[in-house]
């Protein structure tokens, strides 16, 4: 059987996507290879990426006024990206830091320009939070303003879209297609692939058009998101067993409902975990209620000491990959998309034998 895994990245993939790839591994719709094998150039393995975005288009609402790309080097590689090629007419940029993955953001962000850092992140009741809007000192005439919807690490998750006078640019890799988003309210969306999407090796970015053209003049070509548009992601050789994993998932995705119906499964999953954690003197949870991640959901024991036992016995229930991060420690349960109802339902179980047992 396989085993219920709740890695945050990478992390599960819908069984039905897995399976269809087993079956084409070897010959990819009666061609006689494998489409790893394939040119990026042929026109079959054109055709596996036009359609990949179309579903993604389809799922997400993008509207026609932005490019979708289909890059490689992983979230953190955009990092730097971004203010290469948003920054060239202006200075300076607004990072909102809430907590790791913002951090990582802004540092990189700082060797390009003039970063206002804002820190947003507070605590209530001593829980984590996001403080609220009109406690922020954004600037006046910033060329983006960036933040992390979703910080894997910590499972704290903004209660909404920020309301600023820029260009909102937006890092997504942890939620990504879990829920609805209004796209036209971005300048900029970028997402690792390795959690919501398909495998590692990719990464997302959606961009608003009349930002195309915003590039310092010594980008590197490779990075630049005029060029990546203009040559339909495809300036190099493109991880493209990745985007076609990733075009499965997005046809798996249409199948289920779309994002509304996988969003309503995934409030279900994250109800019934909080729920289970909230009603227990066990198991804690650090995060306001307000910011609470629906994919990321970190918890530690009463005693720390147990939390060797419980990993070494969760994985023997066939539940992985349940540690927290290395710089926070305790537990975490990432419930991406691809993670079932029954899977939450079994670490629910589990919990509560381990809570009586142990408490």
């Amino acid at each position: 059987m396989r085993a219920y895994n709740f890695c945050a990245g990478p992390a599960a993939l819908p069984t039905a996507v897995l399976e269809k790839a087993q079956q084409e591994m070897l010959d990819w719709h009666g061609k006689g290879l494998s489409i790893m094998e394939m040119s990026h150039r042929s026109q079959d393995y054109i055709a596996v990426a036009e359609k990949a975005e179309a579903d993604l288009r389809q799922l997400m609402k993008i509207p026609e006024n932005y490019s979708v790309l289909f890059l490689q080097g992983g979230a953190s590689l955009q990092f730097s990206a971004i203010p290469l090629n948003l920054l060239g007419k202006k200075s300076q940029a607004d990072y909102i830091h809430t907590g790791i993955w913002s951090e990582k953001a802004l540092k990189e962000a700082q060797r390009y320009g003039d970063i206002n850092v804002i820190e947003a992140g507070t605590r209530l009741e001593g829980k984590l939070a996001i403080a609220e809007q009109s406690t922020w000192h954004l600037s006046d005439h910033p060329a983006y303003v960036h933040y992390v919807e979703n910080e894997t690490i910590g499972g704290l998750r903004f209660a909404g879209i920020p309301e600023v006078n820029a260009p909102l640019v937006c890092d997504m890799s942890s939620c990504i297609l879990s829920a609805p988003q209004d796209v036209s309210k971005f300048g900029l969306i970028y997402a690792g692939a390795q959690k919501n999407i398909g495998p590692a090796g990719l990464t997302l970015v959606i961009v608003r058009e009349d930002l195309l053209d915003q590039a310092r003049a010594d980008i590197p070509g490779i990075l630049k998101y005029s060029a990546q548009a203009k040559n339909d992601s495809m300036v190099n050789t493109p991880s493209t067993y990745a985007w076609y994993l990733s075009g499965l998932v997005f046809e798996w995705l249409l199948e289920q409902g779309g994002v509304d119906a996988i969003h309503q499964r995934n409030l279900e999953k994250a109800g019934l975990l909080y729920g289970y954690i909230d009603s227990s003197e066990f198991y804690h949870n650090p995060i306001a209620l307000q910011n609470r991640s629906i994919m990321n959901v970190p918890f530690t024991l009463a005693d720390a000491a147990l939390e060797t036992q419980f990993l070494q016995q969760a994985e023997e229930n066939h539940l992985l990959n349940l540690a927290g991060h290395r710089s926070v420690g305790g537990m975490r349960a990432s419930i991406y998309n691809a993670v079932p109802l029954e899977g939450v339902q079994a670490l629910v179980h589990f919990m509560d034998d381990f809570a009586k047992r142990y408490g």
